[in-house]
């Protein structure tokens, strides 16, 4: 097994490898931590690699295929893991200073259903602290690097995740998306994002950002492959209230490569601010359904232009709650230099959130104080159902959404760090997706003429992720990638 068969291989790829004996789980668990080892000092992907574990999950593997057991539908896949979603005994650090040595005592749902399956993680992904951020700078422990251009930024806040399977260490990896966290990395780097109807996977175990917006997703080389890593992670969940109670589906069995008929809606609202080359290239990719034989037309989400304003109040809000909990007095880092509990709780929080976190804290905070609850909080929830109620609309005459990811390819580093409004833009074609709850992806169109990935996004109707997958392979299949 070789550093370049590891970055070419896919989940069925490797399944039929092990049947047949070309390699060993615990051969391509090995290669996968050297692999990462080596790139990492160049991307910076990995806060923490898990060698033990890893070995010990391919172990696993490779004794069920001696004894002729079914080892399951990712047995020996290498996957990687965004530091936000809790792994036992391996430290998880959300990137930020406050959880630098915190270690958890139980797994994610979807870490051991990852590892039922047989998936072996080899390791935690950098990420914006506590998810918040568009371009994984806001790290506590660096940034990453894109792989594809290394002075670019992979997207944020799951850019670990998409890097790592760009890259070619992990053949897929999970992420958390709250408004556009995993689309718009896998469109920064050219790789396959998922972001699953909100309810349709677990979120025990993921450390909470905005309560109502979270969802775990897949990253993926392949429609397939995330197709199968969604559907291992995904179904109800008894420690998740929030977790649907909706059948699964086999999303591969559904991927035949035939759309012809489906009905295909492009947002008006959505094409207006685009770079000329990445309308260009989704304008080629949308031509390209047309010649599969998808019937394309306008429509309209007249409610868009609120979204970043209704995110922006919803999410900090929930933020400014959810972070109440690290204060230094149970299981992240505590000041040294207090002297009375009220002055630890400041010193500790002063001292380990990073400046887009406290920015976040203090806006969510100023939005549900008294007076400015109903202006702010309850006003953006409103405009919440409005922009639900558009998706609805839209979908009682389409099948699916085609849109942009992002207004850009990849930025370089440092560009919009001190501009945080440019920064919140940048996620101005996703944020509406995760507002409404419903499923949406990133897949690769083709690349500027400085070989920059763009993503075009697809965005079908509740647990309609079938629909979404099968128009997305499609496309795949007709060369859509490459562009």
């Amino acid at each position: 097994m070789s550093l370049a068969d590891l970055a070419a291989l896919t989940v069925p790829e490797i399944r039929t490898g092990l049947k047949a004996g070309r390699f060993s789980a615990v051969e391509l668990a090995q290669t996968a931590l050297l692999h990462g080892e080596t790139e990492n000092p160049k991307t910076n992907a990995f806060l923490q690699f898990s060698p033990e574990r890893a070995i010990a999950a391919a172990r696993r593997v490779d004794e069920k295929i001696a004894g002729g057991v079914d080892p399951g539908p990712l047995a020996g896949v290498p996957i990687a893991v965004k530091d936000v979603i809790l792994t036992k005994g391996v430290r998880t650090t959300c990137g930020s200073k406050l959880l630098a040595n915190y270690v958890p005592p139980y797994d994610a749902t979807a870490v051991e259903r990852l590892e039922t399956a047989g998936g072996v993680i080899i390791g935690k992904t950098n990420c914006d602290e506590f998810a918040m951020g568009s371009s994984n700078e806001n790290s506590a422990f660096g940034p990453v690097h894109n792989p594809r251009a290394l002075d670019r930024v992979p997207g944020g806040s799951s850019g670990g995740s998409a890097a790592a399977v760009a890259q070619g260490t992990a053949v897929v990896s999970l992420g958390s998306d709250t408004g556009g966290s995993i689309r718009q990395p896998a469109s920064f780097c050219g790789v396959v994002g998922v972001t699953p109807t909100y309810g349709r996977v677990s979120r025990y175990g993921l450390t909470a950002f905005a309560s109502s917006l979270d969802h775990i997703g897949p990253f993926g080389r392949t429609v397939r492959d995330a197709a199968t890593l969604l559907g291992v992670i995904a179904g109800r969940d008894p420690l998740d209230s929030t977790s649907a109670v909706a059948p699964v589906p086999d999303y591969t069995a559904h991927l035949d490569g035939n759309v012809r008929g489906m009905k295909i809606g492009l947002p008006r609202e959505y094409f207006a601010e685009l770079s000329s080359e990445s309308g260009d290239l989704i304008a080629r990719g949308v031509e390209k359904l047309k010649r599969l034989g998808c019937d394309v037309s306008d429509i309209s989400l007249p409610t868009t232009k609120y979204a970043i304003s209704c995110y922006y109040i919803i999410c900090t809000a929930e933020a400014s709650s959810n972070l109440a909990r690290f204060d230094g007095a149970r299981y992240t880092m505590r000041s040294t230099s207090a002297e009375t509990l009220s002055d630890m709780y400041r010193r500790t929080r002063g001292e380990g959130f990073g400046a887009e976190c406290k920015r976040r804290i203090m806006l969510g905070t100023y939005v549900l104080s008294a007076g400015y609850y109903d202006a702010y909080y309850l006003k953006a929830q409103r405009v919440r159902t409005l922009i639900a109620r558009d998706y609805a609309n839209a979908f009682g005459e389409v099948d699916a959404i085609v849109a942009p990811v992002s207004p850009f390819p990849a930025f370089r580093l440092g560009e919009k760090i001190d501009d945080p409004m440019a920064m919140y833009l940048s996620d101005i074609y996703t944020i509406t997706g995760d507002l409404a709850g419903i499923p949406c992806m990133s897949v690769p169109c083709g690349n500027t003429a400085e070989g920059l990935p763009v993503g075009m996004q697809i965005l079908a109707n509740h647990f309609n992720e079938t629909g979404m997958f099968r128009l997305a392979d499609a496309f795949e299949r007709a060369g859509g990638f490459q562009g």
